[in-house]
């Protein structure tokens, strides 16, 4: 009986040690990436940096505004798009489909999607949004980066109005309110913190996005606002920037992944926070 009892404290300190090991090996190599980062974007962080345009072959100055402007576009373009598409789709699997076949079939898509990697992506929006019309475009950009955005919100979506008490719904009911009515007054009430959630994590799921603009917005290096042509964005800036032989272009470079880090990190720390919160309150 005792030898029983060391053998499976043994192979539990085994795996508790493997565990953290693990634990250990991944934060290192994140704190390594986040300390490198900042050591080699952090000179580079100046006012010029967001107030200058990038610069061409040899020119000693200039910064990232165009890129950055048109990051912002897309990415708000592309959640404003994606944002009613998961909210509504989430809202049907979590009130109205549940257990139903064609749920579960959408789920199975949805995950699909969800680990798609995003160069397919840039290659199917190419072929319906890019090839006939004979052009590049922020509009396509957006759209390869709604269709990213999607499955994260729907999924966020789907998860937070499944944990409102179902006690919550049969109190509504019983007062005899419609069903849209409960899910409107509680439902997305009690989830909203959630709903948000999804929506801040799909943001910081495409703000380093690269590969679907490389075949959708391209890139631009002058300033621009016109969606309807190729629009400057920060990603593909740092990809072409990081591949050059110009110092001043990795240099921007490197301040460019800085920014894009920060905003990362700090949207998923608001998430986090808010996800917390929600949950305390369901």
């Amino acid at each position: 009986m005792m030898s029983r009892y060391r053998r499976r404290r043994l192979v539990n300190h085994l795996f508790l040690w493997l565990s953290m090991s693990a634990v250990a090996v991944g934060l290192s190599f994140l704190a390594w990436i986040l300390v490198t980062v900042l050591l080699k974007g952090w000179p580079s962080l100046s006012m010029e940096l967001f107030r200058a345009d990038t610069p061409g072959p040899g020119m000693t100055t200039g910064g990232l505004r165009n890129a950055m402007v048109g990051s912002l576009m897309m990415n708000l373009l592309a959640i404003a798009l994606a944002s009613p598409v998961g909210l509504l789709a989430g809202t049907y699997l979590a009130e109205y489909g549940r257990y139903t076949r064609l749920a579960d079939g959408v789920r199975f898509m949805n995950d699909v999607l969800l680990s798609s990697p995003s160069i397919i992506i840039g290659l199917f929006v190419y072929e319906f949004a890019v090839a006939p019309f004979g052009g590049f475009s922020g509009w396509a950009g957006a759209i390869a980066l709604a269709i990213i955005v999607v499955p994260v919100v729907l999924q966020t979506t789907e998860t937070m109005i499944r944990l409102v008490p179902d006690t919550l719904r049969e109190a509504c009911a019983a007062m005899g309110a419609p069903r849209y009515v409960m899910i409107i007054k509680i439902g997305y009430r009690a989830a909203m913190n959630g709903v948000i959630t999804g929506i801040l994590l799909g943001f910081a799921r495409i703000s380093g996005e690269t590969a679907p603009l490389l075949f959708t917005a391209l890139g631009n290096q002058y300033w621009s606002i016109d969606l309807s042509q190729p629009m400057p964005n920060l990603p593909v800036v740092i990809f072409n920037f990081a591949n050059s032989s110009f110092e001043n272009w990795q240099t921007l470079a490197w301040a460019g992944a800085l920014v894009i880090t920060m905003v990362v990190l700090l949207l998923s720390i608001t998430a986090r926070f808010l996800t917390a919160t929600s949950k305390r309150e369901l």
